[in-house]
């Protein structure tokens, strides 16, 4: 039985100390941290794991130097320490990038002044980046002959950190820790109704593949499905101190436009910061800053205009990009916390912070906000706030997060040298393959090795442009629930983000690569997949 459906009969067989709805980053870190630390835990997510909000973002782990304007200094220090403590734990996926920041003249601050201010930022971050740089704008364009300085004053680079592969395999790797731990998980699995019943939430769910009812007894639930928090809430008539409004951010995604491995960062027409970063060989443009008025939201002309726009602008392209320079788009809403029915007044300024809010009584939590930097804290301040509540947690001390030892990858490493596996890495690859599976794997891509030894067809490239080998297929089919194609394409890897869709459906290994997912369902899980483009 495939470890899905295994989970979702065991989401039946017991009561659980807590019922996590939603498996965006706040739940994924949350289910993560309660597991490790003894609680009996289950998870849903009506759709797949990090499938809102979770898998749009801009891909940085950062200290929000941004907020520094508002005067957000104890917001900024405690992002900066989550974010040293994240690149501390995580040293293969957040990593150190330099940000290339331009200040054009008439900015509302003078360019040595926001030279000043990263100099502060740096101070906050505990002197963990490499030290910022004042720049003139002869030098910027030395540095990055694509940047038009036509209307530059001067600029500066700093230092902050970044995803490198995306966000939701970040996120995921905390549910397959949490599944570690002895969490069931299941994707596609939704809320329809809860009551609480002699001390234990009666949850009603559905199976959205199968269609059949689910119940599910817990002691206690997690609202953690984001920007949808209030519905749920709303729901399952929970009142709570927060609520949310909501911002809508697009980026775009397109060839390579430098070949520098930095974050190019600009102010855009409206003020607003505006990032160039690195994604593989292509290159994210964005984001927006909307307000919108529902957790839902679509990319618009008017979005796709403003973004490019706005590149075309900042940058000295040979020539200008258009729509038909669009590989892929990420739209994502985030949830910003206020408390009560405030927010109005100059919402762009609300503070980005999470809030948890706790019903002792029913034992009933609800996360608020937050940010994927914050992402730890969060983990904790949620077994905190349930051992509050009653909930035991015999190893509440437990270390739940962070890379295996140093002697596992050690050793990982010493024996893909001597299957000399570098050698088998695709020439069009970006990095060396053995780095590439420690980072996506962790203690599993030991497994990943004996696999490629036995048969070094494993670590041959199935679909074209993508930097996916056939043994990170077939684990992904055992371990990763993947039950659509665009939960592998979109979300487990960032293939469908990286190469466009015409290239992909033209792969000789895409049948190939449906099989080994989805052994008899292969074509059906394909032909799905297509006809979202309106192909058979």
């Amino acid at each position: 039985m495939k470890l899905r459906e295994n989970n979702v009969v065991q989401l039946e067989q017991d009561i659980f100390d807590v019922l996590i709805v939603g498996g965006g980053i706040n739940g994924a870190v949350s289910a993560a941290s309660l597991a490790a630390k003894g609680a009996r835990v289950a998870l849903i997510d009506r759709g797949d794991f990090a499938g809102e909000s979770s898998s749009h973002s801009s891909n940085l782990a950062w200290g929000g130097i941004k907020y520094m304007e508002n005067f957000e200094f104890l917001l900024v220090n405690k992002l900066c320490q989550s974010r040293n403590t994240l690149a501390a734990a995580y040293p293969s996926t957040v990593q150190e990038i330099r940000f290339l920041t331009t200040i054009n003249k008439g900015f509302r601050f003078p360019a040595f002044l926001v030279f000043l201010g990263s100099l502060l930022y740096w101070l906050i971050g505990r002197f963990s980046t490499r030290l910022p740089k004042y720049m003139s704008r002869k030098r910027i364009k030395a540095l990055e002959q694509r940047i038009d300085i036509t209307h530059a004053a001067a600029g500066l680079e700093y230092s902050d950190c970044y995803l490198y592969d995306n966000d939701a395999r970040f996120v995921f790797n905390f549910i397959r820790s949490a599944m570690n731990y002895g969490a069931i998980a299941a994707n596609y699995v939704g809320l329809v109704e809860a009551q609480r019943q002699q001390n234990v939430w009666q949850v009603s769910a559905k199976d959205e593949i199968s269609g059949r009812p689910v119940t599910i007894r817990a002691k206690s639930v997690v609202n953690a499905t984001g920007a949808y928090a209030d519905q749920l809430n709303g729901l399952l008539q929970q009142p709570a101190e927060y609520q949310h409004v909501f911002s809508k951010g697009v980026h775009l995604i397109v060839d390579k436009l430098v070949s520098s491995k930095r974050i190019l960062a600009f102010f855009a027409s409206d003020g607003r910061l505006f990032f160039v970063i690195p994604m593989g060989a292509k290159t994210c443009i964005g984001t927006t800053d909307t307000r919108v008025d529902t957790p839902h939201a679509e990319i618009t002309a008017e979005d796709r205009r403003f973004v490019l726009d706005n590149i075309n602008a900042l940058m000295d392209l040979p020539q200008p990009l258009t729509e038909a320079d669009i590989i892929a788009e990420r739209c994502g809403v985030r949830p910003l916390a206020i408390q009560g029915d405030g927010g109005e007044a100059d919402w762009l300024a609300l503070s980005r912070k999470h809030a948890i809010d706790v019903n002792t009584a029913d034992r009933y939590l609800s996360i608020f906000g937050g940010k994927l930097t914050d992402c730890l804290n969060v983990g904790e301040e949620v077994a905190a706030a349930l051992e509050g509540c009653g909930i035991a947690l015999p190893h509440a001390q437990q270390r739940w997060y962070g890379e295996p030892p140093d002697a596992v990858r050690d050793e990982f490493f010493h024996q893909a040298e001597l299957m000399q596996l570098d050698a088998m890495t695709d020439e069009r690859a970006s990095e060396p393959l053995s780095r590439r599976l420690w980072r996506r794997y962790g203690l599993n891509a030991i497994e990943l090795l004996d696999q490629i030894r036995q048969d070094p067809r494993q670590a041959e490239i199935l679909i074209q442009h993508s930097e996916y080998v056939r043994c990170e297929l077939h684990y992904v089919a055992e371990k990763e629930m993947v039950t659509k194609l665009e939960d592998f394409l979109r979300r487990r890897s960032k293939i469908s983000q990286v190469v466009r869709r015409e290239t992909i459906e033209n792969s000789p290994g895409l049948l190939e690569a449906c099989q080994i997912l989805f052994g008899d369902e292969a074509e059906q899980k394909l032909h799905e997949w297509m006809g979202q483009f309106g192909r058979k």
